[in-house]
């Protein structure tokens, strides 16, 4: 299983780097990736949460019973205009879960761990916010970067304590 790398880690802050190789190495990265997440309850884990700074990220939003998508270098190309707001939590800052306004309804285009491209059009629901937090993640976005300052300045002192102590209970 791989580290979770927790917030205050400056990776979790960078724009993660293209995927430009797609061999065993990939293929053996995506699977260890796909342990962490569901080990660690996850629906969604980036690559830069385990401090591989590659365009790359897994997403099972079926608890287990479907394959899970493996994203490389993806794009969101649509994104509906009207927007859901939805509680969200993150295994890169743990013990906070916050209300996220995003748009309900996304398309994505990516590539599988084979190099193909695929499309995942217009998602909803939970895919639709899965999807757009681990591609948040691989732009060195954080799902507490969308909530209002009122509510960040609230959960400052988790965060600062989260940053200090590595996750550290």
């Amino acid at each position: 299983m791989l580290a979770i790398h927790i917030f205050g880690d400056p990776i979790l802050r960078k724009t993660a780097k293209l995927v430009t190789r797609f061999d065993e190495e990939l293929k053996r990265f995506a699977d260890e990736m796909t342990v962490t997440m569901r080990e660690k309850d996850g629906v969604g884990l980036a690559a830069t949460q385990t401090g591989k700074s590659v365009k790359m990220a897994v997403v099972d939003t079926s608890g287990g019973e479907r394959k899970p998508y493996v994203l490389i270098n993806p794009e969101i190309t649509f994104s509906s205009e009207a927007l859901s707001e939805e509680e969200e939590g993150c295994l890169s800052v743990p013990t906070i879960r916050l209300m996220v306004k995003r748009p309900s309804c996304v398309s994505v285009k990516a590539k599988g761990i084979d190099g193909k491209e695929f499309v995942i059009e217009r998602a909803e629901g939970l895919m639709a916010r899965v999807l757009q937090h681990e591609i948040d993640h691989l732009n060195g976005i954080l799902f507490i970067d969308h909530v209002s300052p009122l509510q960040r300045r609230l959960i400052n002192g988790k965060l600062k304590k989260l940053a200090k102590s590595g996750g550290e209970e």
